[in-house]
């Protein structure tokens, strides 16, 4: 009996098991067909996101077409625009006043609302979707319809977020600025700028054995030799003393090419550059070492590979000479000479050491690598030494290779510096320099730095040559490449500053003149 007992409850069991069964089957069948739904309507909305492509690739076309249409025609016309947009089963219109096309080059559509303003487009996108109807009425009266696209629209930057606040700015992709570089410098480009102030990144390179990696709280300066108390200073020292900030260029004295027509300013005279410098006078450090009364130079040596050394009058260490450790609002970059350099404004850049770590004074030049076979310029049979200063210079870098311009109005401008002093005038010929009128000065004049000049110039759209030259408070003005051929007796090297001539041809083409370079 007990047997019995058991196979009963052993059936019992299973007949439940398979009433579990079937509702598990049952279950599963109900979530296939709930699958099975999902499927169709993922493929109703993929066939209803066809048909929106389809229409949307229609209204493009249909643009297209009105483009088309009123660049062909080129008559002025009037535009009305309604925005249906549907929200639920309501439809709300928008109208647009009229439009007129001043010119058949036009290809920009503006819509004005009834103030005058222009109608925001955050109206016209509003809702579920947007259809913007344009009706063109051409001078012969003829309207036509056609659809603005909904991707022309969302093309608006004011209808996406943008990147938010990060912990260094960026130029726009747009902007493409670049320094020309080779094996021992690279070149501002000087046609792409605008004011005087050259961007940091963009300042002009000079390197003799690349750019070494100093550990700021390592750097040191040593100022020995003839003086009463030698001292050695940390980069936290030099801060300590007050700090003086001035604007003025520097420029290499090798910064001059010619020889063919397609040279930009960049090319031509790249190795300039101009930025607002900040550090300690050194004639206060030479104050805190004590001069002795009989030292007239002072060398000043770099710690680059190159152990880059210059001789420098004393005098000029006790007039404007600087070390500083800012260049335009932040610390010298790397390649300008962090985390200090020598500053001497006005004079051949060489003469400005980078990453300056000793400065010995002496009572003569030191006779060093860079100022007896390097920096010294042939003149009439012999050489020239120590030629520090750096002569008026000017350039015109609009327009200039590679521009190209059209006949009429052009404002022609450019720069011109000099190491004597402040620019007192700029002339400018449009003429071949057959005759010279003054340029306006654009912003401030400031010492030994770039100043900006422009000139109002009426284009007739012949062939014709551009020209400027600088003339300094000394009376200097700037000579042409004859000139200092006939004063020098040899041609190139060093301290070349002459006239720099543009010929603009009847095609608006602009080209270096190198034959008058």
């Amino acid at each position: 009996m007990k047997f019995k007992s058991e196979e009963k409850q052993k059936a019992r069991a299973l007949q439940q098991k398979g009433a579990s069964a079937e509702q598990i089957t049952t279950t599963l069948q109900q979530k296939d067909a709930k699958a099975e739904q999902i499927v169709t309507t993922l493929q109703q909305k993929d066939a209803s996101a066809e048909q929106l492509v389809t229409t949307l690739q229609q209204k493009d076309a249909s643009v297209q077409q009105i483009v088309t249409t009123l660049q062909q025609k080129g008559a002025g016309g009037e535009i009305a625009a309604t925005s249906q947009q549907k929200s639920g089963t309501r439809l709300k219109k928008t109208q647009i006043p009229l439009f007129e096309f001043d010119t058949p080059q036009e290809s920009g559509i503006s819509l004005p609302a009834p103030n005058g303003s222009k109608i925001s487009r955050r109206t016209l996108l509003a809702g579920m979707a947007t259809a913007v109807v344009l009706l063109v009425q051409t001078s012969a009266g003829k309207a036509f319809q056609a659809a603005l696209p909904e991707r022309e629209l969302y093309d608006d930057p004011t209808k996406k977020l943008g990147p938010p606040p990060g912990k260094l700015g960026t130029r726009s992709p747009h902007e493409k600025l670049f320094k020309q570089p080779s094996d021992t410098s690279s070149r501002t480009p000087l046609q792409d700028l605008y004011g005087t102030i050259t961007p940091s990144d963009l300042h002009f390179e000079r390197n003799h054995a690349g750019v070494p990696a100093i550990d700021p709280e390592k750097y040191e300066l040593l100022i020995h030799g003839m003086v009463e108390k030698p001292m050695i200073f940390k980069l936290a020292d030099l801060k300590r003393f007050p700090s003086v900030t001035r604007t003025c260029f520097l420029e290499c004295s090798g910064n001059f090419r010619t020889g063919k027509e397609t040279l930009s300013p960049q090319e031509i005279c790249g190795l300039t550059s101009q930025a607002e410098w900040t550090g300690v006078m050194l004639s206060t450090l030479l104050r805190e070492v004590g001069v002795k009364e009989k030292a007239s130079w002072f060398l000043a040596e770099g710690s680059d590979a190159a152990v880059m050394t210059r001789s420098i009058p004393l005098s000029k260490g006790l007039d404007d000479a600087m070390i500083v450790y800012a260049q335009n609002g932040e610390a010298v970059r790397p390649e300008q000479g962090y985390p200090a350099r020598l500053l001497l404004p006005g004079w051949e850049g060489n003469t400005s050491v980078k990453w300056i770590r000793r400065i010995e004074l002496s009572d003569q030049p030191f006779m060093t690598r860079e100022e007896t076979s390097k920096y010294t310029e042939p003149v009439n049979g012999k050489y020239r030494q120590f030629s520090f200063t750096m002569d008026a210079r000017s350039i015109i870098t609009f327009p200039a290779y590679p521009a190209k311009v059209e006949k009429g109005w052009i404002e022609i401008r450019g720069i011109a510096w000099s190491g004597r002093g402040k620019i007192s005038a700029v002339e400018v010929s449009t003429d071949a320099g057959k005759s010279w009128k003054l340029a306006d000065i654009s912003g401030p004049v400031h010492d030994k730095a770039h100043t900006g000049f422009r000139y109002l110039w009426q284009w007739n759209g012949e062939e014709t040559m551009i020209m400027s030259r600088a003339l300094d408070e000394t009376g200097y003005t700037q000579p042409t490449y004859k000139q200092l051929q006939q004063a020098r007796g040899a041609g190139g090297g060093y301290h070349y500053n002459s006239i720099t001539s543009w010929v603009v041809k009847r095609d608006g083409q602009v080209l270096l003149n190198p034959d008058r370079a």
